[in-house]
């Protein structure tokens, strides 16, 4: 008997040993984690925004399209990717086995067996969490011709480096073109794949029309391919198994053997895509193009892409109109939003809906501070159309700005994060056309508790559970260095 309680009272010893541990762990994990973002960096003092450099009166020699369907996201990186003859490069936050992701992989590795140069830079997360282990990415990460680098690879002994994230995503083909936007590369952002979930987002297509020519440099896509290659020699960028042994795995020759396979049934599914292109009949004049761009390092940034974008707002003297999957500010970003609408007057701003976004963070610090958002005179409409809106986008007059930025904390002093600024009227009116289709299918915000509906839309509700459960959530996040990471 005396046995039997000594057991039990050893047990009871190594589990609060245990769990102590867990608690420690945890607490380290935690702590190391958002020690970085106690505080927000400012803008420096010394800081010159140009507006000017984001306008010409001339045409260049850039033209672009909108890319608005997942559909049409996988197609047009089929047709670039068969136009390549020397480079290709693809930058992702995140990059995930799905059927879509097979098909881009089934043509990237075709090229690289034609000599194409490949390079790709993912997000140190996605890395660890959906290409390790996996031979599908090994089978392209061994090629002599692709080289994959992961930007801050996860290392959880190193907490204080976890938030350092890459939120870029864009595609460059030669001196030819490149698609820059919001989407990652999964199914759930490309194609038309059966999935769990899908998401709507936007893209911008940029023709350099003198691709041929010795005037090629003039083309934005040198300020793209620039800025891809200082991320590229970053010390926190590693390669991603890079030994060419790889090759002779069972299970890489299996996934090389698919890929092949699979690149034979693109050409005989759409033909049309693997032939030579004339992008001047699916593009439109634009004048000036300029890239905007947080600093690129791990921790804290000066809220740059933020700043610049509020200071172009201010310009404005005929429209702005701003496409955002949700909004999480602090005070300098509700009153710099506030400094907007004074300037210009009518302000519109779509986010999703909470019934109808799939960020459980954003959603619940939105409830919590839906006030703030409504007191900043912008006018709010939360867009509920069943799908789940992940677009970055803005309209200021004429320019058309798509990218990769949220209007978050997140975004603005966290990640690296790109905006293209495209000036042309044409393209600026496709989006604010595209934009109030969108709307068209949201709630307009009257205030903090009332809302006007359209008549056709039916608004989800929200179990109870769950509305509770966001509100928790919503409080628990509202320290500082909390609502940073949502």
């Amino acid at each position: 008997m005396k046995t039997q309680y000594r057991g039990k009272k050893q047990h009871g010893r190594v589990m609060r040993w245990i769990a102590a541990v867990v608690i420690v762990v945890l607490f380290y994990l935690g702590i190391g984690a958002v020690a970085p973002f106690f505080g927000y960096e400012s803008m420096e003092s010394d800081y010159k925004f140009e507006v000017q450099r984001f306008y010409q009166d001339d045409p260049g020699v850039d033209r672009a399209m909108l890319m608005e369907t997942n559909r049409s996201a996988w197609e047009e990186r089929i047709r670039l990717f068969h136009q390549a003859k020397k480079r290709i490069i693809l930058s992702t936050f995140d990059m995930r086995e799905g059927e879509s992701t097979k098909d881009l992989l089934a043509v990237l590795l075709q090229k690289a067996d034609e000599g194409v140069f490949i390079q790709i830079l993912v997000d140190g997360v996605s890395g660890m969490i959906r290409m390790e282990g996996k031979d599908l990415f090994y089978a392209i990460s061994s090629h002599p011709n692709i080289e994959i680098k992961i930007y801050n690879p996860l290392n959880l002994l190193e907490p204080w480096k976890t938030q350092g994230r890459m939120h870029d995503k864009y595609v460059i083909v030669d001196n030819l073109a490149y698609i820059l936007g919001g989407r990652n590369t999964m199914d759930y952002f490309i194609g038309d794949y059966e999935t769990d979930g899908k998401s709507y987002d936007r893209e911008v297509f940029v023709y350099n029309t003198k691709f041929q020519s010795p005037d090629a440099a003039e083309s934005s896509l040198f300020e793209i391919e620039a800025y891809f290659h200082a991320m590229w020699e970053k010390e926190e960028c590693r390669y991603f198994h890079e030994d060419n042994t790889l090759q002779e795995k069972d299970g890489v020759k299996q996934a090389r053997q698919m890929l092949r396979q699979r690149y034979s049934e693109i050409l005989a599914s759409v033909p049309q895509l693997c032939q030579p292109f004339d992008y001047e009949t699916v593009t439109v004049e634009t004048n000036q193009i300029v890239l905007m761009h947080n600093p690129t390092g791990m921790y804290e940034k000066q809220p740059t892409v933020f700043y610049e974008l509020t200071e172009l707002m201010k310009q404005a003297k005929e429209r702005v109109l701003i496409h955002t999957p949700y909004i999480v500010c602090n005070s300098w970003m509700y009153e710099r939003l506030k400094e907007v609408k004074e300037a210009v007057g009518t302000v519109t701003m779509m986010i999703n809906a909470v019934e109808n976004g799939d960020n459980v963070m954003a959603s619940s610090d939105y409830l919590w501070n839906k006030k703030n958002v409504v007191e900043t005179g912008i006018q709010i409409y939360e867009y509920n159309g069943g799908i789940s809106y992940h677009g970055k986008s803005m309209v200021v007059d004429d320019l058309a700005i798509v990218g990769s930025y949220n209007m978050d904390l997140r975004s603005t002093y966290v990640d690296t994060e790109l905006m293209l600024a495209v000036q042309s009227r044409e393209l600026s009116d496709q989006l604010v056309q595209n934009m109030r289709t969108l709307e068209h299918d949201s709630k307009k915000v009257l205030n903090a508790d009332e809302y006007e509906v359209p008549e056709h839309l039916t608004v989800t509700k929200l179990p109870v559970w769950k509305q509770l459960l966001l509100r928790v959530i919503g409080i628990i996040m509202q320290p500082q260095p909390l609502r940073i990471l949502v």
